[in-house]
C-alpha cells in the first residue's frame, strides 16, 4: 500500500492551473478602468493647468473614449479567452499586464504628476499592448482588431504625454 501511494503522484501528468472563467476578463478590465478613474477625479483641473500643444484634446473626451477602449479590450479578452489555440494563457497574461500599467499610468501622470515616469509606464504599456494585440490575433483575429483602438490611441497619448512634459516641466517634475 506504501509503495503504491509513493508511485501513484509520479504516474499522473502535471496538470496546469485551470483558466478563470470568461467573465473574468470583463471584471479585470473594469477594475482597473476604476483604480484609474480613481485616479483622475482631480484631472480636469490638472489637465486645464497645462501648456498642451494645440491638437490636443479636450479633457470631456477622455472619458468616453476611455469607456469604449474599456470595452472594446474586454471583447477581445474575451474572445481570446474562449479561442482553444495555444498561447492563450500567455495571451491573457500580457492582457493582464498591460490592464495594470494603463491603471498605473493614471497615477503616476494625474496624481504624482511625473511626466518621465508617465512617459516611462506608457512606454512598458504600449510594448505590452503591441504584445497582447498580436497574440490576441494569432488566438481570435477579431481579437486583435479589438485591441487595435486601444493601442492606436495609447500611441497618441504617448505623444501627448511627451509633449505636455516637456511643455511643464514645472508642473509635471
Amino acid at each position: 500500500m506504501a509503495q503504491d501511494t509513493l508511485e501513484r503522484p509520479l504516474e499522473r501528468p502535471l496538470e496546469r492551473p485551470a483558466l478563470p472563467p470568461v467573465w473574468v476578463w470583463p471584471l479585470l478590465t473594469a477594475l482597473a478602468a476604476a483604480v484609474g478613474t480613481l485616479a483622475s477625479v482631480d484631472a480636469p483641473a490638472f489637465y486645464a493647468r497645462l501648456d498642451k500643444p494645440a491638437w490636443a484634446p479636450p479633457a470631456a473626451l477622455f472619458g468616453p473614449v476611455w469607456t469604449l477602449l474599456y470595452v472594446l479590450m474586454a471583447t477581445a479578452a474575451v474572445l481570446a479567452a474562449r479561442s482553444a489555440r495555444p498561447g492563450r494563457r500567455a495571451a491573457l497574461a500580457l492582457f493582464g499586464a498591460q490592464l495594470a500599467f494603463n491603471a498605473l499610468w493614471s497615477w503616476c501622470f494625474f496624481v504624482w504628476q511625473r511626466g518621465a515616469l508617465s512617459l516611462a509606464v506608457l512606454v512598458l504599456l504600449w510594448l505590452l499592448m503591441v504584445a497582447t494585440t498580436l497574440r490576441f490575433a494569432r488566438l481570435r483575429r477579431a481579437a486583435g482588431w479589438l485591441m487595435l483602438p486601444a493601442l492606436l490611441w495609447v500611441s497618441f497619448a504617448g505623444a501627448l504625454n511627451l509633449a505636455v512634459w516637456l511643455r511643464n516641466p514645472a508642473l509635471l517634475g
